[in-house]
């Protein structure tokens, strides 16, 4: 491996450092080198590679801790062998077929994608929030042919054979069958908040995923072995690419099924959690409880949705500069890494591209937008799905670049209304309105108009005690901003509907909010 990042040059010292730093690149035994070696050879890079790894540089570690208790890297990955030989002899689970895994966040999600990779099966994680008819057209769509869900979750419509009981598998296991020729793929769901949410498909390769992996490195400082609090649904990008990155450090994971901010404020003691990841929503509600004093706490990476600037600064105030904004999306991958030092100096930026990342700001005619200029956001490399011009791919946002080189979302693309004659972008509005005191939650929308064709909408949920007024927040807004900006429509909600990673979702609020 010294040897490969020799051959990256600048980079490959940049890679030593940084691995070096947090503690991942240490001596290994011969004999150990060579299991690891074994490992990748027969998973290649999948959560199964990443126990097996796990077990012998570390098998005595704790691998997950939930409400449980906790299993060592050793006993995970004798847990996945044995349940991937129960799926396998059952199910008839392997290469080819296509598994589902509908499972809240604990060890039986862990379990359940190691076996799954084990096997070299298509894995595809599932909103455990999904029902009815949309779940059972999107188990069609794919064409799912076993379903994994936990047994305390709303009954589903599928046809095909299921498990519930890994208890049961794992006992009825026996021996694994050989390792597959060539990995699965893995199918994430787009977030689906304005529309059903399709399967994105990917193989990861170490050409793609070594340059983002060492920058994330070299810019968040995670330790290897250090205890990483994961908030987020493992079903979702963010939080199954945080997982690979804590298998990748050997990082114990701390899991917790549903989301408590107090439970999580104490998780984060009890454990002595070094780095925590969460979507924007979950640390505001972690805003609402007194502050606790985490001294162990040094990394905090948000993600999956908008960080609003104000939420930024309030958090950084209460635990210290440990916030890191992550951008990207499930086709996207990560995109770019705000760090705290540019969100003091620029709370509402996402900072900037990895290494081995590309962000371009496009115009109207596909060239790169000037300074300043608004643009189509297009990003490409090892962590996009590809398929877009000239390599890059259109992330659906619009934003631009100051003179420092960092990047901002102004907003989705078909978010942007024309009002006046003027472009308005619903997220500036948005985020001016959040810090306007009383001011709980916001939720800023283009709606269609009969006259003008389009018109803004805010939907405000009040803090307690508050009494604002719609006029109130017209004239801040027209003060501050501009009179074209100004909502016509300021609607009271009692809370602003969100997805599990905390994007706004527009078919609920503006349906409720009708009613």
């Amino acid at each position: 491996m010294i040897g490969r990042l020799v051959e990256w040059g600048g980079f490959g010292v940049e890679a030593v450092a940084a691995l070096t730093r947090n503690g991942l690149l240490r001596p290994v035994p011969p004999a150990a080198l060579a299991r690891v070696v074994e490992a990748y050879r027969h998973f290649h890079l999948t959560p199964a590679a990443g126990v097996a790894i796990g077990a012998v540089r570390w098998p005595d570690r704790a691998a997950v801790v939930d409400e449980k208790g906790s299993l060592t890297f050793a006993e995970l990955d004798a847990r996945a062998a044995a349940l991937a030989a129960g799926l396998s002899r059952r199910f008839g689970v392997g290469p080819g077929r296509t598994v589902a895994v509908m499972w809240p966040n604990d060890r039986g999600f862990v379990e359940a994608i190691t076996a799954v990779s084990r096997l070299g099966a298509d894995l595809l994680p599932l909103n455990t929030g999904l029902a009815g008819p949309r779940l059972r057209d999107l188990l069609e769509r794919e064409e799912v042919d076993t379903l994994i869900a936990a047994p305390d979750l709303p009954p589903v419509d599928f046809a095909g054979p299921r498990a519930g009981d890994l208890d049961e598998l794992v006992r009825a296991g026996g021996v694994p069958p050989d390792p597959p020729r060539r990995p699965g793929r893995l199918v994430l769901l787009t977030s689906g908040t304005t529309g059903a949410p399709k399967g994105a498909p990917r193989r990861l390769s170490v050409a793609g995923l070594a340059e983002p992996f060492i920058s994330m490195l070299s810019t968040v400082p995670l330790r290897s072995g250090e205890p990483m609090l994961i908030a987020p649904p493992l079903f979702h990008g963010l939080g199954l690419l945080w997982y690979g990155a804590a298998l990748l450090l050997g990082c114990p994971v701390v899991l917790m099924r549903r989301f408590d901010p107090d439970a999580v404020l104490d998780a984060l003691a009890a454990h002595r959690v070094g780095a925590l990841v969460a979507v924007p929503i979950m640390l505001s509600r972690l805003l609402e409880q007194p502050a606790r004093l985490l001294p162990d706490l040094r990394v905090v990476v948000c993600g999956g949705a908008a960080l609003r600037p104000d939420l930024a600064t309030g958090f950084m105030d209460a635990y210290g500069d440990v916030l890191y904004n992550l951008y990207g999306s499930t086709e996207a991958g990560w995109a770019a890494l705000a760090t705290p030092e540019e969100l003091r100096a620029a709370p509402d930026t996402v900072g900037r591209p990895p290494r081995g990342a590309t962000v371009r700001i496009a115009g109207p005619g596909g060239g790169e937008q000037p300074t300043g200029e608004v643009g189509r956001v297009l990003v490409g490399g090892g962590l996009t799905f590809g398929g877009g011009a000239n390599g890059l791919l259109s992330t659906g946002d619009l934003g631009h670049r100051d003179a420092r080189g960092l990047l901002f979302i102004d907003g989705r693309d078909d978010d942007m209304i024309v009002s006046g004659g003027e472009n308005v972008f619903p997220q500036e509005v948005e985020n001016f309105l959040a810090r306007h005191p009383g001011v709980a939650d916001v939720a800023v929308l283009g709606v269609p108009d009969e006259e003008y064709g389009q018109r803004l909408a805010a939907y405000v949920v009040q803090e307690e005690d508050a009494a604002l007024s719609a006029e109130e927040l017209k004239r801040a807004v027209k003060a501050e901003l501009a009179g074209f900006k100004v909502p016509r429509d300021v609607e009271f909600v009692t809370s602003v509907p969100r997805n599990p990673t905390g994007k706004v979702d527009r078919g609920r609020l503006t349906n409720e909010s009708t009613k």
